[in-house]
């Protein structure tokens, strides 16, 4: 589940890349990633329960706080026909490009240290 959450993200960091180099237009931008969206929220709010239930500290600092803020990044999205929160008009802007590029780095290192910790965990709990 966290290696599909982690691929999602590094999609996104390199489909905002190629965005600002123009090798690809907000269309076909908007077309690949909103359909990522709904699976990656809710993945990562799946990951999110589990920690929540078998009570791992570490995994409820890391994870609840992004799930909140999936949840409200989806309720602040600009209205669009289809499920996601890319608008083609919109993810042109520079602000915004570099704004979704950031928040893509920032998952990316939450997942990587949500991977890490689950692995340890794992080797602690074989260990033991």
């Amino acid at each position: 589940t966290t290696s599909s959450v982690f691929t999602a993200c590094e999609l996104q960091i390199i489909s905002f890349d190629e965005l600002k180099t123009d090798y690809k237009n907000p269309i076909d931008l908007c077309n690949s990633l909103n359909p990522l969206v709904m699976p990656e929220y809710g993945l990562q709010g799946f990951i999110a329960l589990c920690y929540l239930y078998y009570v791992q500290y570490l995994g409820i600092v890391i994870m609840c706080p992004l799930a909140l803020y999936h949840a409200y990044r989806y309720a602040t999205r600009p209205r669009m026909s289809v499920l996601g929160i890319y608008d083609p008009t919109a993810v042109m802007n520079g602000d915004e490009m570099d704004r979704n590029k950031k928040e893509g780095f920032v998952k990316l290192a939450l997942y990587l240290i949500n991977f890490f910790a689950g692995l340890l965990w794992m080797i602690l709990a074989v260990s033991n």
